[in-house]
């Protein structure tokens, strides 16, 4: 299997872009504080899970999936900070925050796939 292939490896992707597509419109103080960060953690979803298919050991993809997840959370912390602050819609909002919730499925299940795979593998 390639990574373009991965469910969750797409949704990753289409959701950084939308995000960035989010915050290009902020003004410059915005972009600059919250928009970086929102932007950086939603795109290293995908780039985490990016990095950990090219692994040569499932330990180690299975820990890029962790930073991936852990970047997830933290794309959801941004998103919930920028919504308080009235920087996004909030039907915005409900529809970032549901992706996120569905790609944290996906990964979890991805993580889980990776393990059993190779639950019999040494390294």
């Amino acid at each position: 299997m390639r990574l373009d292939e991965l469910r969750v490896y797409q949704q990753s992707m289409s959701i950084g872009e939308e995000i960035w597509c989010v915050a290009n419109k902020w003004d410059f103080f915005n972009k600059a504080t919250i928009g970086k960060q929102l932007v950086r953690a939603a795109d290293s979803i995908a780039a985490n899970l990016s990095e950990g298919f090219g692994r040569f050991f499932y330990k180690e993809e299975r820990q890029f999936c962790y930073y991936s997840r852990g970047s997830l959370y933290e794309t959801l912390t941004w998103l919930t900070k920028a919504s308080n602050r009235k920087l996004l819609l909030i039907e915005d909002y409900q529809k970032f925050t549901k992706e996120i919730n569905d790609i944290g499925v996906k990964l979890n299940n991805y993580i889980n796939s990776i393990s059993k795979k190779n639950s019999t593998t040494t390294e």
